[in-house]
């Protein structure tokens, strides 16, 4: 499987319960952080959920 590096560009405050969810399932403890996942149907599931909050890139 692919992998990608995810950064998180937006601010969780003022946004759904859900949405938070899923930043902190993905992995996200802070704004700009940057993680590296490997590309499954569920992490792509989640980055679909908050690509508006997401800097995405294919490694």
């Amino acid at each position: 499987m692919a992998k990608v590096k995810i950064t998180l560009v937006k601010g969780t405050s003022k946004r759904s319960p859900a949405q938070r969810a899923t930043l902190v399932a993905l992995g996200f403890k802070k704004s700009y952080q940057t993680l590296e996942k490997e590309l499954n149907p569920a992490v792509q599931g989640q980055i679909n959920a908050v690509k508006h909050m997401l800097k995405i890139e294919t490694i």
